[in-house]
């Protein structure tokens, strides 16, 4: 049975999913502690970095932070070219960062973009994420706490939509699929892929995204949130075609319709149709995103964590879109840190958006997330992952993994 079409953009203000409202009521978000007290969250004794390791293979770049006193945090650089990643990382986050005060994040961000300011783009700000989580860790364990309650949130159940990153499965095989993880797990949200990535109007093959798009809503019933993302591969008007027949069929979100580079495409799609419009997972400008938001480009910015350079420049970006009163879903999508540090994130943000991106795929698709920590941190129970009540961002790395992998050290001499 088909879903009626929505008639206005929804309300994205009730944390464990509820929708409901109008276009202008993104603004009304949940108020949770002053952005300002983020900063101060603790008080961090004095401690200076004093060793900086990274244990990489070619699609993960683990990286440890160790502190004169002793102390110690993990984090990660982005996924994918990873051990180029680390190359970066050794060689323009390193040497600005080594023997400095690991208290304040903010200015160790600061300073390194500051010293390789010729060099603005995406790999430096790959490499600084391994810095940002790794000393967001550190501060965590220092304190006893949990990321999220630093930045002023709880731990505790976090709804997740269930997100396929398949293109090369028929349109039965992606409803089945979907169906069953309902049936097994109790998810409640879910997203599919429509359009070729970067396909110019081109499907993955003729006629998939007109197939696929109600087999699978049509699947799941009334009830869930339903998703669907076009990774740029549309013009504008296709995007509104296809659009209009998501709208049909019950979906709420429609991302990345346009090449994510032109803007101004995607505000032509945005502002012709009621379901919302989102976007930014590939952004780490800053000024870019200030221009997307204030030109309203799209209706929820998807910022991830690590393409950000961390969780530091995340939160300003979340910050732009509180102040404009956009929610904030990130992109999250693949199994490694990225997803427990966005965990973090959504549990203490005011305008966190209804659900966390969990992926849904294993070793056939993603061979090199498997194991990469021990025991279970994104299990799923009745559609929600659990953000750790531990220190830090709550789990271990595998040691197994890390013995396996390429290792590198700088030590403050």
């Amino acid at each position: 049975m088909n879903s009626a079409p929505a008639t206005s953009k929804p309300d994205h203000a009730d944390g464990d999913g509820a929708q409901s409202g109008n276009r202008g009521s993104h603004s009304k978000c949940v108020r949770r502690p002053p952005w300002a007290s983020i900063a101060a969250a603790h008080e961090a004794p004095p401690m200076k970095i004093a060793k900086l390791e990274t244990f990489t293979d070619e699609f993960v770049c683990f990286v440890k932070v160790t502190t004169d006193t002793g102390a110690i945090g993990w984090g990660q650089t982005s996924t994918y070219n990873a051990d180029i990643t680390a190359t970066v990382f050794h060689r323009q986050v390193v040497p600005w960062v080594l023997g400095r005060d690991a208290t304040d994040i903010q200015a160790l961000i600061d300073r390194v973009e500051e010293k390789e300011h010729k060099y603005p783009g995406s790999y430096r700000c790959r490499a600084l994420a391994g810095l940002d989580t790794a000393l967001w860790d550190l501060h965590g364990r220092v304190a006893d706490k949990p990321v999220v309650e630093l930045l002023g949130g709880k731990p505790g159940r976090l709804r997740a939509y269930a997100s396929s990153m398949k293109r090369d499965i028929t349109p039965q095989d992606e409803a089945a699929r979907l169906v069953a993880l309902r049936d097994a797990h109790g998810f409640t949200a879910f997203k599919w892929r429509v359009a070729a990535e970067c396909g110019r109007d081109v499907d993955e093959w003729p006629g998939r995204t007109e197939e696929i798009v109600p087999a699978v809503s049509r699947a799941l019933g009334d009830g869930v949130d339903k998703l669907v993302d076009a990774n740029s591969g549309y013009s504008p008007q296709r995007a509104i075609e296809v659009g209009r027949l998501l709208e049909q069929e019950g979906i709420g979100h429609f991302e990345e319709p346009c090449p994510y580079w032109h803007l101004e495409q995607t505000k032509i799609v945005t502002d012709a149709l009621s379901l919302d419009v989102t976007g930014g997972e590939q952004d780490w400008d800053l000024a870019t995103w200030q221009r997307m938001i204030e030109m309203r480009a799209v209706d929820i910015v998807q910022p991830d964590v690590m393409y950000m350079g961390g969780l530091t420049r995340t939160l300003t970006v979340a910050r732009m879109a509180e102040r404009a009163g956009l929610p904030v879903t990130p992109h999250s999508a693949n199994l490694s840190l990225v997803t427990m540090c966005t965990m973090h994130l959504l549990g203490a943000i005011p305008n966190a958006g209804k659900y966390l991106e969990l992926s849904i795929e294993g070793a056939d698709y993603y061979p090199w997330q498997q194991d990469l920590f021990l025991g279970d941190p994104y299990r799923v129970v009745d559609g929600h992952v659990t953000i750790p009540a531990a220190p830090g961002w709550g789990v271990e790395i595998n040691p197994q993994w890390l013995a396996g992998a390429a290792y590198r050290s700088a030590t403050l001499e």
